[in-house]
């Protein structure tokens, strides 16, 4: 059958294929790809990659979580578009250096010695002149031997003309601009194929086509099916391994958007010790981990270290330092009530576990996730020093702070200088519904600068805040007990009414009955909108709408004429002030203890415990976790990667470089001397090509013009 192409012209289908070929080889093609794969890799930057769904749900909410997971935004580099855009950038790529290599190298071959004399007479850089005592030939050999000592590569081509023998030299410098040309494009298929090949492509096909499904579930490693487990044998994966100081693991994590797969190594990590070391900042300023690595086939123990930029590489798997976390630590919390009808008591867990609260004081169960400890927590705290010189405590005035801060407490920091302030403990409180919030709370209590110390309880009810941090004021006796028994009589009405008779007969002499009595009304009344027993309007509600100082400045702008309201919150809060001194007072004649004393360090602890008094009111849980003691096991964190592309995107990088570099700094030439007898000589005509229009290639053409042909030509060429 014959060859149609050949014998009638191109064949239908390759006529059909020829706009589509010159599509993808053509340059705009390729750089709106690569335009498309910027904008991607930006976007994969900024947004965190392969986060839980949640997570995009609290940070961006439900519309633009479901968009970004619908276009796999939080996977970029693994979605099926990018992989998609990326072999197209390739393809691409390879039919442009398909296209025109063929022509470069054949040209990097050629002298183009045929050229004829009267083309020369259209090139921009020509000269002309006449060589007298020197016939053609020897001139052309003298030309030649100064070209190839100043780096040209010549050819000599003896032609016969009318007049004689004439000679034609030509020569070629700067060919690896040519070269530079096939070397860039080389490297950016490289660099693609090494993306594709280090990427999470092989992992995808596995999902795809071998049976392989994420897991999504929780448990033990050992407990997962082999249908979400990954071979030793995959030829290309990057998870991480977490090792607690003392035991070992083989098996690694891959984050998936919809799960993890699990990863077999071909070895197992035992963490010997891990070791970190930090600024005074608090910010680590060292990871290292001591390792041995255990060979699963021949059982040999490879000790080694691994420090952060410092990876050991192990049959062709490199482990990376990456984090480190907690390894399961034991704690014990002491469970603290802060609503009346619960008794404190003990608990103990481990970091990343959990366990069932029966005992909440609401009648409701909870489940409590211990879910970290940091040993060191370096902050940074301040305040306006003591507050107070040993005045009367029931005098302190914070008409102030219910005008300024309604209610809010002295929450405002001022950045001062840095600290450890010791341990800390977060965990979470789960209801039944399996709503949860997360609490903050520090060990031991920190002196924010004013004097008075104090217990740091944060919360927080998505990860997306940042925690609200409750100050528990230190009692005389080093604890938070005398708060937190101020906060339950707060609760109780008949350690109100006690404390208000207290106050009235103490503040009041007692010879003038009638303004003890109108004295304890308004004791009673602002004690009972301080713990949020009354409504605005001053009658009883049993909704508590409203507390602390909140309430009584709600109280005041309500019911008093402004320009009596500065008066009335003077005389309000000094009443507070006194109802809840003797409060304090009562409860801890209750609990068998002495009298507070009117000093200083009484003025401070009753001025916070005012405070935060009012802000406990919005704490959301009836219990407060305390932590008294823990044991610490380290964990390593571990980025295990094997890449066989690496070395591909490395040599591409490299050819990238050679090629970008030969492009822009190498200027390819040409030169044609054309030398022809003549009636008073040798008549000389020179000719310069080259492909980029410089001031350089016209510098450089006078020179070549004064020192082969004897003549100085004009800036320009002629």
């Amino acid at each position: 059958m014959p060859d149609t192409s050949t014998a009638h012209g191109p064949a239908p289908r390759t006529l059909a294929l020829r706009p589509l070929t010159e599509l993808l080889a053509s340059m705009r093609f390729a750089i709106a790809l690569l335009t498309v794969i910027c904008i991607a890799s930006v976007i994969g930057t900024v947004l965190k990659q392969h986060e839980p769904a949640v997570n995009y749900v609290n940070q961006f909410g439900p519309f633009w979580a479901e968009l970004f997971l619908a276009l796999k935004l939080n996977a970029v580099y693994s979605a099926w578009w990018f992989v998609l855009i990326l072999a197209f950038l390739v393809l691409s790529t390879s039919l442009c250096i398909t296209r025109h290599a063929p022509k470069y190298l054949a040209d990097l071959r050629t002298y183009k010695e045929n050229i004829r004399e009267k083309s020369l007479q259209a090139f921009h850089h020509k000269a002309s002149a006449t060589l007298t005592g020197e016939p053609p030939q020897a001139a052309a050999q003298r030309i030649g031997q100064l070209l190839v000592s100043g780096g040209w590569k010549v050819r000599l081509q003896q032609r016969q003309t009318a007049a004689g023998d004439g000679w034609m030299v030509a020569a070629k410098a700067g060919a690896a601009n040519k070269l530079g040309y096939i070397a860039a494009h080389s490297a950016i298929v490289l660099v693609c194929l090494g993306g594709l090949l280090d990427g999470d492509l092989m992992v995808r096909a596995q999902t795809w086509f071998g049976g392989k499904t994420p897991y999504a579930g929780g448990g033990l490693i050992a407990d997962v099916k082999p249908e979400h487990r990954l071979s030793e044998r995959n030829p290309t994966y990057r998870g991480n391994l977490v090792v607690a100081e003392g035991t070992q693991s083989s098996t690694a994590i891959l984050s998936q958007s919809d799960g993890v797969l699990l990863q077999e190594l071909p070895f197992a990590v035992e963490l010997k010790k891990f070791i970190v070391e930090h600024y005074s900042t608090g910010m680590p300023k060292l990871f290292a981990s001591e390792i041995v690595i255990h060979d699963r086939a021949t059982g040999q123990a490879t000790p080694a270290r691994v420090e952060v930029n410092h990876p050991v590489s192990y049959k062709g798997v490199e482990i990376y330092q990456s984090s480190f976390d907690d390894g399961g630590s034991k704690v014990v919390l002491r469970a603290r009530p802060m609503v009346p009808g619960t008794q404190p008591f003990d608990v103990q867990g481990v970091i990343g576990g959990s366990t069932q609260l029966t005992n909440m004081g609401s009648g409701e169960g909870a489940t409590l996730e211990f879910t970290g400890l940091r040993v060191l927590n370096v902050e940074n705290f301040s305040g306006t020093g003591a507050s107070g010189s040993g005045a009367d405590v029931r005098k302190v005035d914070l008409r102030e702070s219910i005008e300024s801060r309604l209610g809010a407490g002295n929450k405002t920091v001022t950045k001062r200088e840095l600290r450890n302030v010791g341990p800390s403990i977060t965990y979470k409180l789960r209801d039944a519904a399996g709503q949860a919030r997360e609490f903050h709370n520090f060990m031991l209590p920190v002196d924010t600068g004013d004097g008075q110390p104090v217990y740091l309880l944060g919360v927080r009810d998505t990860p997306a805040e940042p925690f609200r941090y409750l100050r528990v004021p230190v009692d005389s006796e080093g604890g938070m007990d005398g708060f937190l028994r101020m906060r339950l009589a707060l609760a109780d009405p008949a350690l109100r009414a006690q404390a208000v008779r207290r106050y009235a007969a103490t503040a009041v002499d007692a010879s003038r009955p009638e303004l003890a009595e109108q004295l304890a009304l308004s004791a009673e009344r602002a004690l009972a909108l301080f713990a949020g027993a009354l409504d605005d309007a001053g009658t009883p509600s049993d909704t508590r709408p409203r507390s602390g100082l909140q309430a009584i400045s709600d109280f005041i702008e309500g019911n008093v004429p402004e320009p009596e309201r500065a008066r009335a919150a003077d005389v309000l809060v000094r009443i507070l002030n006194g109802a809840l001194f003797e409060l304090a007072q009562l409860t801890r004649e209750r609990a068998g203890l002495a009298p507070l004393p009117q000093d200083a360090a009484t003025q401070a602890f009753m001025t916070q415990a005012v405070l935060s008094l009012s802000d406990a009111q919005a704490y959301p849980a009836p219990l407060a976790f305390e932590l008294r003691d823990f044991t610490q096991v380290q964990a390593s964190v571990f980025q295990v990667a094997r890449a066989p592309g690496k070395g591909v995107v490395y040599l591409g990088c490299a050819l990238l470089i050679v090629g970008i570099f030969a492009m822009l700094y190498v200027r390819e030439r040409r030169l044609w001397v054309w030398l022809a007898p003549g009636d008073s000589g040798t008549q000389a005509t020179m000719a310069l090509s080259t492909n980029r229009k410089t001031l350089d290639a016209d510098r450089e053409f006078v020179q070549l013009g004064s020192k082969l042909i004897g003549t100085t030509p004009p800036h320009g060429g002629t």
